[in-house]
């Protein structure tokens, strides 16, 4: 975290704990009916704050898009490795195990690939691969296992 989100994080800490003691002091001075509804304005306001933060915060991430090539003797020849879906995966070689799902649990080791004979198993030349949709996986070499649903497997 930098300085300055650190500043942030603390500067809100704060002030929230000056809030609840102020809510707090006006529950026992003020009578609980004025409390109530100080508590319900400053609910509102707190609840458009973090609404405009959220807007924020969205409209500073990056948008998601297609991951480029990695540097290497294949970037150039046309021959390089892609993975432009979500959560997809794509190898210029061989992948032993490629999980893409949520809330799997895996009980083994990945599987032992044979050593490649430089076709890639047929799958095309080694060192290409072209993963573009949804939790998608390519690889140039072998795949040994890929896991791409969700859940716990059977």
């Amino acid at each position: 975290m930098t300085r300055r989100a650190r500043i942030i994080v603390w500067g809100a800490s704060v002030l929230c704990v000056l809030v609840a003691a102020g809510l707090g002091a006006l529950a026992v001075a003020g009578g609980l009916d004025r409390a109530d509804k100080v508590a319900s304005i400053v609910g509102a306001v707190i609840g458009l704050a973090g609404l405009v933060v959220s807007l924020y915060a969205l409209h500073r991430s990056p948008a998601p898009g297609p991951v480029p090539p990695a540097p290497g003797p294949a970037a150039g020849t046309g021959s390089a490795t892609v993975a432009e879906g979500v959560r997809s995966v794509a190898a210029g070689g061989s992948i032993g195990r490629a999980v893409t799902g949520d809330g799997v649990s895996l009980t083994g080791p990945a599987p032992v690939l044979p050593p490649s004979s430089g076709s890639g198993g047929g799958g095309g030349a080694a060192g290409s691969a072209r993963a573009t949709g949804e939790r998608s996986v390519a690889a140039g070499g072998d795949i040994g296992e890929a896991v791409t649903g969700d859940g716990p497997r059977a």
